[in-house]
């Protein structure tokens, strides 16, 4: 049974990823009443949900996956897909899932979980993980000379930039989560 829920969560997993790439993101301003977009989409935040409510292996499996799909050629990561999307700056964000996934759904699962600011600190922790990944790729592509943009240049698009955006979908998610976890019944 407990296999057949962490797929269930990764098939789960892995279509909030999908869908959450087409969605940019946005808040709403009440005066006067507009949108105003964020510099981020909801792909990040959905994995994440995904590890918070359905655990590390589901997230893991629902990132492998993902990452899979666009290394596959299907046109799933922001600027496409393929194997020569591994020599793109971004791509160690996209590598970034997997450990992200791992420790958000690991922090999530542990006792005393179940609250806004627990599962807020366990998706910021995924989010952290990712950027360090993501950081490192460009530092040793930096290293060997494959980047056309400056690190400092690169860093700001890639890193400095969407993060504030991603640190207040990662309160939404947390929200979310614990949301979810209690319509399900689980647990921390």
């Amino acid at each position: 049974m407990r296999a057949l829920a962490t797929w269930s969560g990764a098939l789960a997993g892995l279509l909030l990823i999908l869908i959450g790439g087409l969605l940019p993101a946005a808040i709403m301003v009440p005066l006067p009443p507009h949108l105003i977009s964020l510099p981020a989409t909801w792909q990040v935040p959905a994995l994440l949900l995904c590890a918070l409510v359905c655990g590390p292996r589901a997230g893991v499996i629902a990132s492998v996956a993902y990452l899979s799909l666009g290394l596959m050629d299907l046109q799933v990561f922001h600027g496409g897909g393929g194997v020569n999307y591994l020599a793109d700056p971004g791509f160690g964000y996209l590598a970034g899932f997997v450990p992200a996934a791992w420790l958000t759904g690991r922090l999530s699962q542990q006792p005393g979980m179940g609250d806004l600011p627990a599962q807020t600190g366990a998706a910021l922790a995924g989010l952290l993980s990712l950027q360090i990944c993501g950081l490192l790729n460009l530092g040793v592509g930096q290293l060997f000379g494959r980047w056309s943009m400056p690190l400092h240049q690169l860093v700001m698009q890639y890193s400095l930039g969407p993060l504030p955006a991603q640190v207040l979908l990662c309160i939404t998610i947390g929200l979310l989560a614990v949301l979810i976890r209690r319509l399900l019944l689980i647990e921390g």
